[in-house]
């Protein structure tokens, strides 16, 4: 054995981070003790200091149990009422609140009151064990799903209230309650297990001797299997070598009464061969009505709550289909129910399992014996579709028996008999295989009275004629047969299609979202076409409320609510058509990641509608493609964050870094001039003072507006300046620039070319303006006295952009993809040796904010410097709104 699967093993047996351990006392039947035994579990577990308390424990006046219950911590119960009638259930949120290590819970199949979190207590018992809380709790066998027909067939009794089997599978431990059936009766006559009236009245309906016998044997092979499996485990965890794996068990279902009773069988089988097992249905296009459809729905549901796979195959041949799929998936074992042998299944090589039993080479068949069963009903409906299809076989016979007539004179005789094929394959495309197999037989009785002499009569005098007509009767039978089956596959081919189509289209609308906004539009537009269901997508917000991002307005009730909340928290489906919070009209589907849910799926059907089985696979399926196209959208969200984070936070740091230099050197000139001139004061010449306070007032300009970008871009770098974009022409960011700069810029030559007519820009004007700034200021000081300076402006497509080119002595080709380094400078560059390297690396932080870019290239006339910022160009704003804009 290999030591992964010995590993597998050992964390198999240890309990998952934060989640309860199960117990289950189980038992065959009322009485035995189970509830008993579970206190006396507790009390022991008390003594040893671990906190206890009784969810809901039922004594049924029992006064031992009674006095071992009040000896325990009780949760209260919680009392509702339904239908004029008091009903006391267990505190699930009492529970959850008070959060002890180990909870009681009795009756583990028992149903809730209507309008309760969830349908079954078992699934309150999950949300306890999901919540890292311990819990004893006790069954009766009768009450495992997949032993309700047996039960039924033994005691003759229908349980109604079941729980999947795998709950109890997956107990960390299982204790089996026994006593034999004598003493259980006794008990029962004494009044020990219900009251003297209650108990004559089960020992008659249910507590016979050999029901007890019965119900005990299969408690014990319940008890069985779990303990075979806790052995299997064991020898895996210590190294030796498992039993390999013995294939699978596949039940094939069609939409008959026995499908969910076929179902439960394979169920049990599978336990105790310890076979993986699936649920295949074959559909080979066959119309059924609204209750076949329904039954089946309904044991694939089972099947799911079983543990099954289900697998929905669509082909023409069910039994070719059935065991093709058995070779692929290695199946050892394939169990399907008795079919009824009609003359057309006689006629055809009889029913599935002679099918099976024929074709199958090496693997085992099982069939199941199908119980008696009143015939089903047929809807008047049905009956009318039926006689229909009937008669456009008889319409179809006559019409051909007169245009063959009218031919009969031009055509000869074998020739005439293509007529009456034409008309069975007619038959046969518009209808199913019974119709044109009719219209097969009345054609071959047409064609002997009409055609084959003596005419009009049924007699045939040659031979060679009888030859004719029994080639002419099987010929209509095989091609009304294909046709018939070609149809069924042609709708079975456009259901696929279907299914195709739509998850192809949304794949198609996902891929083009860029973001959540078009993601949640994609699939809104897309699940809008279903017209009758009302579809909705919903987000938490964050209130702890619910924001319906497509699909609204729409009013939900509480129920239905709480079924939404339940949903979210918990990752699993809730609401309508589930055990959760079933009470009102909408079934919600969690749209999940790796990370948890993304957004929540709402379904409800309109006014005289329902979700099919159908559209509801279908809507799983969606689901994916919508949850990877959210969490792709949240994943390009969170990069373009970490970006911009990244963006900021280097900006923040250079502009940190600049006050080592950048604002110490005109705070040292500006000291210097200051001491000048408070050392000689009125020695010193007017116009040496003057050109003193001058310096000194330009370097209070420039120590100003860093002083200002730092501020600014440190608050962005933390986050608490925000990116107030607007709408902003390129026109006003250049002239506002210029006029801060107009003393520094004064003793050159400056051309502007900034069309007015340029697309607007969508920025945070302010760091735009700054960074424009910083260029034009550090081209200035680069420029020789009197040189010239470019300022230009232009867009394309997809950006606009702003080009300031000077005269100096520019920057080397081999240093332009380092200057926006920090702290670099070149000998002959962008700060020369005046500077710390920084202005550059700052304006592409500021740019680079936005989504846009520096380059930098020669300049005037081959000479000096161009520095070009790009800003991307979104979407103009429309007409409407710039109208507005300026009418105000």
């Amino acid at each position: 054995m290999s030591h992964s699967g010995r590993a597998d093993a050992l964390l198999a047996d240890l309990p998952r981070a934060g989640r309860g351990r199960l117990k289950v006392f189980l038992g065959a039947a009322p009485g035995v003790g189970k509830t008993y035994a579970m206190l006396q579990a507790a009390h022991t577990q008390l003594r040893q200091g671990v906190t206890v308390l009784a969810g809901v424990v039922e004594t049924h006046g029992r006064a031992e149990t009674q006095a071992l219950l009040n000896g325990l911590p009780q949760q209260p119960m919680l009392r509702s009422e339904y239908r004029g009638v008091q009903l006391d259930e267990m505190d699930l949120d009492g529970l959850l609140a008070a959060k002890p290590k180990l909870v009681l819970v009795d009756e583990l199949a028992h149903s809730n009151a209507p309008g309760s979190r969830h349908a079954k207590r078992w699934q309150d018992v999950q949300e306890l064990l999901a919540a890292g809380i311990d819990v004893y709790t006790t069954v009766n066998v009768q009450h495992l799903e997949s032993l309700n027909d047996q039960v039924r067939g033994i005691t003759g009794v229908q349980v109604r209230e079941t729980l999947p089997d795998w709950i109890v599978q997956e107990a960390y431990e299982l204790l089996l309650i026994d006593l034999p059936p004598r003493e259980l009766l006794e008990r029962l006559r004494e009044g020990k297990v219900y009251v003297p009236e209650q108990a004559r009245a089960a020992i008659d309906a249910f507590f016979s001797q050999t029901n007890l016998n019965a119900l005990r044997e299969l408690a014990m092979q319940t008890a069985a299997v779990y303990v075979d499996d806790e052995l299997d485990k064991g020898y895996r965890q210590q190294g030796q070598s498992a039993p390999a794996l013995r294939g699978r068990l596949l039940v094939g279902i069609d939409g008959d009464m026995h499908a969910e009773r076929l179902v439960r069988h394979a169920s049990r089988v599978a336990e105790r061969r310890h076979l993986p097992w699936s649920l295949v249905h074959v559909d080979n296009g066959t119309v059924r009505d609204e209750q076949s459809r329904l039954r089946l729905q309904s044991a694939q549901q089972l099947a799911e709550r079983l543990g099954g796979e289900v697998v929905l195959l669509r082909a023409g041949e069910v039994a070719k289909t059935l065991i093709q799929h058995a070779s692929e998936r290695r199946a050892s074992l394939l169990l399907v129910g008795q079919s009824r042998l009609t003359w057309r299944r006689r006629l055809f090589g009889g029913g599935l399992a002679a099918r099976l039993l024929r074709d199958s080479h090496g693997l085992e068949i099982n069939v199941l014996d199908n119980e008696q069963s009143p015939a089903p009903t047929v809807s008047r409906s049905e009956h009318t579709l039926v006689w229909f299809d009937y008669g456009l076989a008889l319409i179809a016979t006559v019409l051909a028996s007169a245009l063959a007539w009218g031919v009969s004179s031009v055509l000869a005789l074998p020739n005439i008999s293509l007529v009456f094929l034409a008309a069975v394959l007619l038959v046969a495309v518009r209808s199913s295989l019974g119709p044109s197999l009719a219209c097969a037989a009345l054609s071959f009785l047409a064609y002997d009275f009409l055609f084959i002499p003596p005419n009009f009569s049924l007699s045939i005098q040659r031979e060679e004629d009888v030859l004719t007509l029994l080639f002419f009767l099987l010929m209509a039978a095989l091609t009304g047969k294909l046709a018939s089956r070609q149809r069924r596959q042609l709708q079975a081919l456009r259901d696929t299609q279907q299914e195709t189509t739509e998850l192809l289209d949304l794949s198609r609308k996902l891929t083009a979202a860029t973001d959540r906004k078009a993601v949640v539009n994609a699939a809104g537009q897309h699940l809008s076409a279903w017209k009758e269901l009302d579809v909705c997508l919903l987000n938490r917000n964050g209130n702890g409320g619910w924001d319906v991002e497509t699909g609204g307005p729409l009013q939900f009730s509480e129920a239905e609510r709480a079924a939404a909340d339940w949903a979210w928290a918990h990752d699993q489906p809730a609401g309508k058509g589930t055990g959760t919070l079933p009470m009102g009209r909408w079934w919600w589907w969690p749209i999940s990641a790796e990370e948890g849910p993304l957004a929540l799926l709402g379904v409800c059907p309109k006014e005289g509608q329902q979700l099919s089985g159908q559209r509801r696979r279908l809507l799983m399926a969606l689901s994916q493609p919508l949850a990877q196209a959210l969490a792709r959208a949240r994943l390009a969200q969170d990069l373009e964050a970490a970006r911009l984070h990244g963006e900021t936070e280097q900006l923040r740091s250079a502009l940190l870094a600049s006050v080592s230099h950048d604002l110490r050197t005109p705070l040292t000139t500006m000291r210097g001039s200051i001491d000048t001139l408070l050392a000689l004061g009125e020695a010193i010449p007017l116009a040496d003072r003057r050109e003193l306070l001058e310096g000194t007032r330009d370097e209070a300009e420039r120590l100003d507006r860093y002083i200002q970008n730092l501020l600014d871009m440190t608050r962005l770098g933390h986050g608490a300046l925000k990116l107030a974009r607007d709408w902003v022409s390129p026109a006003d960011i250049a002239g506002s620039a210029l006029n801060r700069l107009r003393a520094v810029l004064a003793p050159l030559q400056v051309q502007v070319d900034v069309p007015p007519q340029l697309p607007l820009l969508h920025v945070h004007a302010a760091l735009i303006e700054q960074a424009l700034v910083n260029v034009l200021e550090n081209a200035a000081r680069f420029s020789p006295p009197h040189g010239h300076l470019q300022l230009t402006a232009g867009a394309d497509e997809a950006e606009l952009w702003f080009a300031v080119s000077d005269q100096g002595p520019g920057i080397p080709e081999e240093d332009r993809a380092r200057i926006f380094d920090m702290f670099y400078t070149a000998a002959r560059g962008d700060r020369g040796g005046q500077g710390t390297g920084l202005g550059l690396a700052i304006c592409q932080g500021m740019v680079g904010a936005h989504g846009g870019r520096i380059a930098v290239g020669e300049g005037i006339g081959g000479q000096g410097t161009c520095i070009t910022l790009y800003l991307p160009l979104p979407e103009q704003p429309g007409l409407e709104n710039e109208e507005s804009e300026r009418e105000d």
